[in-house]
């Protein structure tokens, strides 16, 4: 069955096109959860809230535009709805943000390590930097998406370079040490 036919079987409640969309897309949803969520057994409830959403409002997708992307769309949502009823976005003088460059050198650190570090960022530092530097998402839509001025998007996605940055520095100095 192609993915036309599967989605519009799911339009109809078929459990069976349910449960093959499930399987088909599941894996791809759940890294998606997994970067905005705290750690994984909560990106593992996003995923499940996201397909249901997605079956709820299948009859909604009018096959224009990527179907995956709409539920990319979706995924991201659902992380992001529980945080935005939650004051967690520190608004900072734009001002005082400094532009911090991250580069990160792949001979010297895991991209398991930097994906750990990225999740053990705060949320609303989490979410900026993932929407921003992942996703590629602007400003403007951060904070429209997060209910948040673009400035304090701009000062979140700074502060989690600067700590991205300190981790990245520090565990470099530990190895070097270590390998004396």
């Amino acid at each position: 069955m192609g993915l036309k036919q599967l989605i519009e079987n799911c339009k109809i409640n078929d459990t069976k096109a349910q449960s093959e969309l499930y399987k088909l897309f599941s894996s791809k949803l759940f890294a998606i959860c997994l970067k905005y969520s705290r750690n994984y057994a909560e990106a593992e409830d996003n995923l499940q809230d996201a397909f249901l959403t997605i079956f709820k409002k299948i009859e909604q997708y009018k096959n224009k535009g990527s179907f995956e992307g709409w539920l990319k769309r979706i995924a991201i949502n659902t992380a992001l709805q529980r945080y935005r009823n939650e004051k967690v976005f520190e608004i900072i003088n734009e001002n005082t943000i400094e532009n911090v460059e991250l580069e990160v050198d792949e001979d010297t650190i895991s991209i398991d390590y930097l994906l750990k570090i990225i999740q053990e960022l705060p949320d609303r530092y989490r979410m900026v930097f993932n929407l921003y530097v992942l996703d590629g998402y602007s400003h403007r839509e951060i904070a429209k998406m997060l209910d948040i001025n673009e400035g304090t998007s701009k000062s979140n996605l700074a502060r989690a370079r600067y700590i991205l940055k300190q981790t990245i520095e520090n565990y470099k100095t530990n190895e070097h040490s270590q390998s004396l």
